[in-house]
């Protein structure tokens, strides 16, 4: 059962690997940034069925109950030039949740007899390597377009009455990424970024829409470079999207509070 998510570490691992060896030599005095993102995830939507032709399809979101839970997201930048911008992200996510559903619920090739207490996991790990060209733009006002290599780590399981079954995926998806900035005051902007695609089979969002404070640095200073500054985020982050192919059938919708802190050396 942990073999797609030791390959998927493994491809990420690589994947860093080869875009710090190929980049970073590209501009010996890169400035460096490193931000944390953290807060509450919680469920919208989650229709599953596994396979799609003959299982049940049913809510993990309304015919059991999701916990809400804690999140942590890590991003490395490296602003090479002006003009481009390469960066790593590690994006874990799992959401339990428990109850019972009134008939059987066959999930890939496992029935569960109908009222049967089920406790179920929804994992979405993301592994991304973003390049972003930073566009000319007017002062007060920064916006950029690029692309993002995205390995997906995913896992529905469920089990109860003494029976489990689990459905894993691993997979490269690409996306187009975009970012925009309004400055609203001195220290203020107005930011909204993320990487999105649709296809025949299915589609990814990953969007924030929020507010960033940029500061000297406070207790942070000391870090810093003369060039070097500490922003603050806050904000609403919507991660959708899922595939509806032959082996499963899967539209998610996660909602996420998001507080962020950015350094730049």
């Amino acid at each position: 059962m942990n073999r797609p998510r030791s390959m998927s570490l493994r491809i990420a691992t690589l994947a860093c690997a080869l875009a710090t060896a190929v980049f970073l030599p590209l501009q010996a005095r890169a400035q460096v940034a490193v931000d944390i993102e953290s807060g509450l995830a919680f469920s919208g939507y989650n229709d599953v069925q596994v396979p799609r032709e003959t299982g049940t399809r049913f809510s993990l979101s309304e015919d059991l109950e999701v916990d809400r839970t804690a999140f942590l997201r890590l991003r490395l930048e490296w602003d090479l030039n002006e003009r481009h911008t390469l960066g790593l992200l590690y994006a874990p996510l799992t959401l339990g949740a428990s109850g019972s559903v009134p008939s059987p619920l066959d999930f890939e090739g496992v029935t569960f007899p109908g009222d049967t207490p089920l406790d179920a996991s929804y994992t979405f790990n993301s592994y991304r390597l973003t390049w972003r060209y930073n566009l000319r733009t007017q002062e007060g006002f920064r916006a950029g377009l690029g692309f993002t290599a995205k390995i997906r780590d995913a896992a529905i399981r469920i089990e109860g009455g003494g029976l489990e079954s689990e459905k894993t995926n691993v997979g490269f998806v690409p996306l187009l990424h975009f970012l925009v900035a309004w400055e609203l005051a001195d220290t203020l902007d107005l930011l909204l970024t993320g990487d999105a695609l649709a296809a025949p089979q299915g589609r990814a969002e990953d969007v924030f829409a929020g507010i960033k404070i940029r500061s000297g640095g406070g207790p942070f200073k000391a870090l810093l470079s003369d060039s070097g500054r500490v922003e603050y985020r806050l904000g609403y982050r919507v991660v959708e999207g899922g595939a509806d192919v032959d082996e499963v059938y899967n539209f998610a919708l996660i909602h996420y509070a998001s507080l962020g802190l950015r350094v730049r050396f």
